[in-house]
């Protein structure tokens, strides 16, 4: 009466003292006969040993021996709390006895083991869990019997489980291993997520979960994919039923809850059995043979029919007419799958191993009001293409059916598995899919592509920078580079308004320039040229020029605001004179720029104004009462001052198109005297 949770398989399981994790009753005993395959041994191992030994394993103690029966040998003798077992026990040959004994004691959670074959060195117990292991990806061999009670995970595929979640247990809800016959799981350690969902698979539920560090999922063959009742692959004509649901409802509209409605996730009602009995089946033909991984259900989805199914077991054929129920490896029973607990929650249930079938059957054995469900089936294509070819003797004549019914199956085992052609809904790993040589060549070739278009466009861009920058070049006028670019420009617009005087400002021309344009191109250069400089301000009045100018002042030194006033100061004899843009239609000379003069102070009145420029046809007009000197200064800074000659040709309004300026000559000229 001393025996707690035990599953014990053909080549591994589970053992533990009764009540474990709490303590044990008193004066019990349990005795567990281990036998695994001859020629193979038997290894044991504790996950969690805590026994009384107030009396030196006297009345508490775990003994383990060799062999069963009255011949057989102990090999060890075993009591304490926290006990660390270091290292396996290994038995001599395939049989070994495990005795439990529990007297007086008043603490002690008693222990938990873990057996299989010598074979399977990477043996872990039902009590491991991912923190324990520091590998980011390891393999282990998980015993029968990890659906324990006492253990819990959190988590689901393909998100992954929670790091604290019993490594075997979630193994089991995940479909990688089964309960009853246990095996071997390659881990994959991750960064952990937030949050993890919970739900019900082969017969162990897992809880929601909060955030962790890391969590792990397993590595899989990946034949996980859907075989087509949601997708509608396969057709309407291929679901059948022993019985329909058909009734009228109020309004006297009559439903039928056919068997094509029995696909996941469709909306709408399922299909329902008309009578609800354990005789009622829903077959599916998958059209060929196909390997079957699994199998998920819901209940009928619709909130005022609380119907689905929680039990039933699975049958397959080849041809529909001989069936055959699922059962485990080494087992005498059919399985009975457990199903729904509510309508809506999706139940998952694993086929270890999987089925090679074309006909699949449910048969409910256990429902809640009546018979309905939707379902889907997962797995992958099964296909003979690439089977290796079986050369054998030519059989003789006396061969018996048994005979050829071994080759048959030594045939059919051969076969391979190809990859689903549909996408997977549930995938249990998290290994990168293999690249094809298409997208490698792809991922280099992109890349390259973009490198040299981006480079072509870097070519023309600056290409046509360059081009502009030589046009700039290419002005009337010699300009500086600095004011080619026009920041000039832009800065005059924000500098504040100056009232000081300025220096003189020699006009500048450069002759090499204007002597390769044509007689007709100088008016039209000048005419058409865009300014780049703001107004000038002469003898501290601002002037009423165009925004345009045809001269720019050279850059020398600019009166501050700090300077004196111009009428403190001593008399300047230069002024800032400008001509106005010459318009596009017009005399070809610039209207002479007449300043008012007769507010200063020491201006002589009655003088008539100067000017270096002449209309063509036209003089000036005088403006009494005015003073204005101009003087502009050449290339050697002296102070003669530059005038032009007369145009070529006849003066007057018919020759304006053909008169061109001349190349200025110096006259000297005091600086006093009267411009005749």
């Amino acid at each position: 009466d001393g025996c707690g949770h035990t599953i014990l398989g053909p080549e591994s399981g589970t053992l533990a003292s009764i009540n474990y994790p709490q303590t044990s009753p008193n004066s019990t005993v349990c005795e567990w006969e281990i036998r695994v395959k001859p020629g193979q041994r038997v290894q044991l191992k504790f996950g969690d040993f805590d026994i009384d030994d107030s009396d030196s394993c006297h009345s508490s103690y775990l003994r383990v021996h060799n062999g069963i029966g009255p011949t057989r040998t102990e090999i060890g003798k075993y009591c304490g709390f926290g006990f660390q077992m270091d290292g396996l026990i290994t038995s001599k040959g395939n049989e070994i006895t495990v005795q439990f004994m529990s007297g007086t004691h008043t603490s002690g959670r008693g222990f938990l083991a873990a057996y299989s074959t010598t074979d399977k060195s990477d043996l872990i117990t039902c009590l491991d869990n991912a923190s324990h292991f520091s590998e980011p990806e390891f393999n282990k061999y998980c015993p029968a019997g990890c659906v324990i009670p006492f253990a819990g995970i959190s988590g689901t595929i393909p998100h992954g489980y929670r790091d604290s979640s019993s490594l075997c247990m979630a193994g089991v809800h995940a479909g990688v291993v089964s309960n009853t016959l246990g095996g071997q799981i390659n881990v994959v350690i991750s960064k952990g997520i937030p949050y993890y969902e919970g739900s019900l698979a082969n017969n162990v539920t897992s809880k929601v979960g909060p955030l962790s560090t890391s969590l792990f999922t397993f590595k899989t063959s990946g034949c996980y994919g859907t075989l087509g009742m949601e997708s509608g692959v396969i057709p309407d004509s291929q679901i059948t039923a022993s019985s329909v649901l058909e009734w009228s409802d109020q309004t006297g509209q009559v439903n039928i809850w056919k068997p094509e409605n029995a696909r996941l996730k469709r909306v709408g009602p399922p299909w329902a059995a008309f009578i609800s009995d354990e005789h009622q089946w829903l077959q599916i033909d998958l059209n060929k043979e196909k390997r079957v991984t699994g199998i998920i259900t819901t209940g009928s989805t619709l909130a005022e029919y609380y119907y689905y199914v929680s039990a039933y077991r699975i049958s397959y054929s080849d041809d529909a007419q001989k069936w055959t129920v699922y059962r485990e490896p080494g087992m005498d029973k059919d399985k009975i799958f457990q199903g729904n607990t509510e309508l809506y929650q999706e139940v998952r249930n694993n086929f270890i191993p999987p089925i090679i079938a074309r006909f699949f059957r449910i048969n409910p054995l256990k429902w809640h009001q009546k018979i309905a469900m939707k379902v889907e089936l997962l797995g992958c294509q099964f296909s003979l293409g690439r089977a290796p070819k079986i050369t054998m003797p030519p059989p003789p004549q006396n061969k018996n059916d048994d005979k050829n019914d071994d080759f048959i199956h030594s045939v059919k085992t051969s076969l391979q598995t190809d990859e689903t052609t549909f996408t997977p809904e549930i995938k249990n790993t998290t290994v990168t899919p293999s690249v094809t040589k298409d997208v490698a060549l792809a991922a280099v070739l992109v890349p390259v592509l973009v490198m040299v278009f981006t480079t072509l466009i870097l070519i023309l861009v600056c290409a046509w920078h360059w081009r502009n920058r030589k046009k700039k070049t290419e002005g009337t006028y010699d300009l500086p580079y600095w004011d080619r670019a026009g920041w000039w420009k832009g800065m005059k617009q924000f500098l504040p308004t100056k009232s000081a005087e300025h220096e003189e400002t020699p006009v500048r021309y450069s002759s090499s320039e204007i002597s390769h344009l044509r007689p007709r191109e100088v008016p039209t250069m000048l005419q058409t040229e865009s300014a780049e400089y703001a107004q000038p301000l002469v003898g501290g009045i601002v002037g009423t020029l165009h925004q345009r100018s045809t001269f720019k002042p050279e850059e020398g030194k600019e009166a501050s605001y700090a300077d004196l006033d111009p009428y403190n100061s001593p008399i300047q004899e230069v002024y800032h004179a400008y001509a106005e843009p010459l318009p596009i239609t017009g005399p070809e000379y610039a209207t002479p720029i007449i300043m008012d003069m007769s507010s200063h102070p020491s201006t002589p009145l009655g003088v008539p104004a100067i000017s270096t420029f002449k209309a063509a046809g036209n003089q000036a007009p005088p403006l009494v009462g005015t003073y204005n000197k101009l003087l502009s200064r050449t290339d050697s800074t002296s102070s003669a001052q530059a005038l032009y000659d007369t145009p070529k040709g006849q003066p007057g309004p018919g020759a304006t198109d053909e008169l061109v300026y001349q190349v200025p000559q110096s006259t000297a000229h005091s600086t006093g005297s009267k411009d005749e």
